[in-house]
């Protein structure tokens, strides 16, 4: 639930130059690495292919021989589209609000090394959740929503075990920085104003993983990620400033938040066919059931709200399936597809959220430029369900209006990756 109530290298460059947009249910992001993009991350929590793993299922860790480090940047283009289908006679309060999707740069980074033959330690930082959507400030739904904004990063020390040849098991700590950005209208009756609201803090969870490699050519991998309780803080600034002396009314006041970022547990295969073929496949739940209320408070001491919209979602399943076809001793060609359901009830859904179902096609290919040396490229494109709206809030007066419609989206994803071996 996200409620208002009023130095890193790595982390100042992800701030400096990511944009989000939602690639995966809810505002969750899959984009962890380029290696696994591909295969549409089938197989993540059992791949184990690079230092990657830290993050998708820390036991892969001890199928990595030496020090390595990963560097990934995904280059995600979002396109997004509302059309108004309110009814003839609607008094028209603004357009349709232009496209609200955007070009968003993401950065992971990832670094493993072997305490010894059994245990391997490892960091991994990256953006496990993110969103975007900003509409025109004319449009006609911006007293419900103008810019809805997401950013986070994720730090992720990690340590691996080998048990046995057949059983490893692995553990992570996530130290995460949450900021959130709201802005809005504001519907005084004869005329009207903004609110921007903003908060942020750190929270901080877990991750477990397990693999057991059932042949010499197949394991299963087991991974969970704890949900993360986020305890915002921040402001809330307006133009408007006749009310700043009312405490319980005013625009302009210190605001607070809890954000529960959600768990999800991974169940993935990896089975290599031949000398050429492997076969990948994993299914994720994500408990966004969590997710039921998105209200803003002042704390100033009167502990009043300024919006709320109750929200609802349901918890969702990722499937996805993919293929390797291993070229030469250098190229490995990569497959993938997945089927993502979104959270959110079609007489649930907000203009500030306005996903859908996503179906993946991805490709991809990995280049062993040296023995120490392998460069990854992937490139998928996200076919988005259209998602119907119908939105009444008139009520009570002034109101911030009614918003029916369809709509429409699309998003495709450029990755790039380096490993080295040392």
């Amino acid at each position: 639930m996200l409620r208002f109530k009023s130095s890193y290298l790595w982390l100042s460059l992800s701030l400096s130059i990511y944009q989000l947009n939602s690639h995966a249910a809810g505002f969750a992001l899959s984009e962890q690495n380029a290696s696994g993009l591909g295969n549409a991350y089938a197989g993540a929590a059992a791949v184990a292919e690079d230092a990657s793993t830290i993050f998708f299922n820390p036991a892969g860790m001890t199928y990595l021989e030496g020090s390595q480090i990963v560097g990934a940047l995904h280059l995600i283009r979002t396109t997004g589209d509302f059309d108004d289908r309110r009814p003839a006679g609607t008094p028209a309060l603004g357009n349709e609000g232009g496209d609200f999707g955007s070009l968003a740069v993401i950065p992971n980074f990832y670094y493993k090394q072997d305490i010894n033959d059994q245990f391997k330690v490892g960091i991994g930082i990256g953006t496990p959740f993110g969103l975007k959507t900003e509409y025109d400030k004319n449009w006609l739904g911006r007293f419900q929503a103008i810019k809805s904004e997401l950013k986070t990063v994720n730090i992720n020390p990690s340590l691996a075990w080998r048990l046995s040849e057949q059983w490893s098991f692995g553990f992570g700590i996530s130290a995460m920085w949450a900021q959130a950005e709201l802005t809005s209208a504001v519907n005084l009756g004869a005329t009207e104003s903004t609110i921007n609201n903003k908060g942020k803090d750190w929270g901080f969870g877990y991750n477990l993983g397990a693999i057991y490699q059932i042949t010499p050519d197949t394991r299963l991998g087991l991974a969970y990620r704890s949900k993360v309780e986020q305890h915002l803080k921040g402001d809330a600034r307006s133009p408007f400033t006749a009310l700043n002396g009312v405490p319980g009314s005013t625009l302009n006041t210190d605001i607070t938040a809890d954000l529960t970022l959600p768990e999800t547990l991974s169940l993935s295969s990896f089975s290599r066919l031949d000398d050429h073929w492997d076969l990948l496949a994993d299914i994720t739940w994500t408990r966004w059931s969590q997710f039921q209320t998105l209200s803003i408070l002042r704390d100033n001491g009167s502990n009043t709200l300024i919006g709320s919209t109750q929200e609802h979602w349901n918890n969702t399943l990722r499937y996805s399936v993919g293929l390797n076809y291993r070229y030469s001793d250098s190229i490995k060609l990569r497959t993938g597809v997945a089927y993502d359901q979104e959270a959110i009830d079609n007489d649930r859904r907000t203009s500030r959220i306005p996903g859908n179902d996503r179906l993946w096609l991805s490709f991809g290919a990995s280049w062993q430029y040296s023995p120490q040396t392998r460069l990854d490229a992937g490139y998928a494109h996200l076919f988005i369900k259209e998602a119907s709206i119908y939105d009444d809030q008139r009520t009570p007066a002034p109101g911030k209006g009614l918003i029916d419609g369809k709509y429409d989206g699309s998003a495709d994803i450029l990755s790039l990756q380096f490993t080295h071996q040392f």
